[in-house]
């Protein structure tokens, strides 16, 4: 039978596919971004310093930099479906022992295993979705995981405290158990897709290929997504505080936020129109330009109306950019390009909002973190002209 019409699912047989694939991609963010409401209780428990209570959220983040290339060689090892088994195992393993950590170190050394694992989950579903999906769904594929991610972000952030803790005697390591172990069975159930979807990759090659532009490129454009979004939420704070409006922090991080909600709602509309078109990649990337501006510029409910212009271009920008490589690269290129475009992304993510905040520290100035962000995003606005959109045909490696 040709491979054509085995990687073609009916209808019914592509739903079981496409919750498998929101599951794994909302445990992309579920267990990072559950730590920031939980960390004034476990700061409260370990004696945690306000330094090291951020580091629960920035160490994973950090992880997703430095984890992408063993994600990328277990690609090539094992196979994408087998690599994504394994770090959701890893994730599991590092964040439940969260919930049990007896001391501070321990705690930091479970949330690095727990970053290493959402590190390799990062390349094995766009690697995957080539192996479970027709040419035709993988615009679909890539939206609905990314989905499932930002979602993620808003029930790992909006739902811990106010709906699961009370439910768990207010307990921080059992709220981190429950969120946890679920994802066990996720990583289960993906053994019952049959098509395809077993065995490693032709390829051998798993570090990043610095010949292919797209390795680069994407991965610039991808740090743009990723510092303005984090950036923003890192410094809204200070933002309003300059503005003299700091009692609206609280709204108008819930708005910021929600706006990725919509963003990866849209995107599950419109995937199969925007994505691979290079129109809307530079229509994303200038709106996050311009949004981050506006809240730079203006003052009150209308920064915080443009910075939400910012969230939602950013959310719609990065999922524009992760559909990109199942579509442009052979199937055993896949997971390689992806890994390398999350490395450099993800480092510029976690480097200029940091580098940004060095300035401000030195200049007392909370502006001058955001203007680091976006003189970045302006100098690398440019790659949105430059991405080769067709198809590549580079022979597999045997």
């Amino acid at each position: 039978m040709p491979e054509t019409r085995q990687l073609t699912p009916a209808p019914a047989r592509l739903l079981p596919v496409a919750i498998l694939l929101w599951l794994a991609g909302a445990y992309l963010r579920i267990p990072i971004l559950v730590a920031p409401p939980l960390a004034p209780f476990i700061g409260d428990e370990l004696g945690l310093t306000q330094a090291l209570s951020g580091a629960l959220t920035t160490l994973p983040i950090l992880m997703l930099a430095m984890g992408a290339m063993a994600g990328s060689l277990a690609i090539a090892r094992i196979g994408p479906r087998n690599t994504l088994v394994l770090a959701m195992v890893i994730m599991v393993a590092g964040s439940a022992g969260r919930g049990l950590a007896p001391d501070t170190l321990t705690l930091l050394m479970t949330s690095a295993v727990m970053g290493l694992g959402i590190a390799m989950m990062q390349p094995s579903l766009p690697a995957l979705l080539p192996r479970w999906l027709a040419p035709h769904h993988l615009a679909l594929g890539s939206a609905i995981y990314m989905n499932g991610m930002l979602m993620g972000e808003f029930i790992g952030a909006g739902v811990t405290l106010p709906l699961l803790m009370p439910l768990l005697g207010d307990s921080w390591r059992a709220t981190l158990l429950v969120w946890s172990l679920p994802a066990l069975l996720v990583a289960a159930a993906l053994f019952l897709p049959r098509r395809n979807a077993s065995g490693p990759v032709r390829s051998r090659a798993w570090l990043p290929d610095w010949n292919n532009p797209l390795t680069l490129r994407i991965g610039l454009l991808l740090g743009l997504s990723g510092s303005l979004y984090f950036g923003l939420n890192a410094y809204m704070g200070d933002l309003l505080e300059h503005q003299g409006q700091f009692d609206k922090l609280a709204d108008a991080l819930f708005i910021f936020n929600l706006a990725q909600v919509f963003a990866s709602l849209t995107m599950l509309k419109m995937a199969r129109v925007w994505v691979g078109r290079r129109t809307m990649i530079l229509v994303m990337a200038g709106l996050c330009i311009s949004g981050a501006a506006g809240a730079l510029i203006l003052d009150g409910w209308w920064a915080i109306a443009s910075a939400t212009v910012t969230s939602f271009s950013a959310g719609s920008l990065l999922i524009l950019l992760v559909a990109l490589p199942p579509l442009l690269a052979p199937r055993e290129e896949t997971g390689r390009l992806s890994a390398g475009n999350f490395l450099v992304g993800y480092t510029l993510a976690f480097v200029i909002p940091m580098l940004g905040g060095v300035l401000a520290d030195m200049t007392g100035d909370a502006r001058h973190a955001l203007m680091i962000i976006i003189g970045y995003s302006l100098l690398v606005f440019p790659l949105t002209l430059t991405i080769n959109l067709e198809k590549q045909t580079r022979a597999a490696v045997h």
